[in-house]
């Protein structure tokens, strides 16, 4: 019998799932569905923002680690300032006696290791893997929406700089994931990111 007139069927025997149930192969046809099938992987749920703020205080606090040079360097800069008052004007005169080469070289380092690690924390390491060191310790990974993939260095740097908009007005950007549906803050919406809770294994 002709089969002029009817649906043709799909290519590989399979027919199109109808409305309602799942495509056959368990994801739907085209892009980013809202049930979290992301690039073809399980479904894995929005971060919530209690572990965005966990990864965000690690993260911070090991930037402050590599800090710990500038630190002493101040510390030797503000120690090796003498501190004199004249008696009879009373005026207070204050002179390095020393040491302030050290503290300089010190207080540059520190700066140095700061910047160093962030880059490759939050740009290189993020961008590549989808894991800072804090968001692999709380079991959470930023992914791009469109792909489920990490979203790359360069992704990850202009992310970091699209944070400035979170922080204007009164910091409301990052509160947003509190009750967004996909708990995005303003820069995961510019850059079509989102922070999925996925354990590093």
């Amino acid at each position: 019998m002709s089969n002029y007139g009817n649906p043709p069927s799909d290519p590989y025997g399979q027919q199109d799932a109808p409305a309602g149930q799942q495509h056959p192969y368990g994801q739907q046809a085209y892009g980013y569905d809202h049930g979290q099938q992301y690039g073809g992987q399980a479904p894995a749920p929005f971060a919530s923002w209690f572990q965005r703020v966990g990864a965000y205080l690690i993260d911070n606090l090991l930037a402050m680690l590599a800090y710990i040079p500038a630190v002493i360097g101040l510390v030797i800069l503000v120690s090796s300032v003498d501190t004199t008052t004249d008696p009879v004007t009373g005026v207070t005169t204050s002179e390095a006696s020393g040491g302030t080469g050290l503290a300089t070289v010190l207080i540059v380092l520190g700066a140095i290791l700061v910047l160093a690690f962030t880059l490759w924390n939050i740009v290189f390491r993020q961008g590549r893997t989808g894991y800072t060191i804090g968001k692999g310790i709380m079991g959470i990974k930023l992914i791009s929406l469109e792909t489920g993939q990490p979203v790359g260095a360069g992704m990850s740097f202009v992310r970091q700089i699209a944070h400035i908009l979170d922080s204007i007005p009164c910091n409301i950007g990052y509160l947003w994931p509190l009750w967004d549906a996909k708990r995005q803050t303003f820069a995961d919406k510019i850059m079509n990111t989102g922070v999925i809770q996925q354990p590093k294994g």
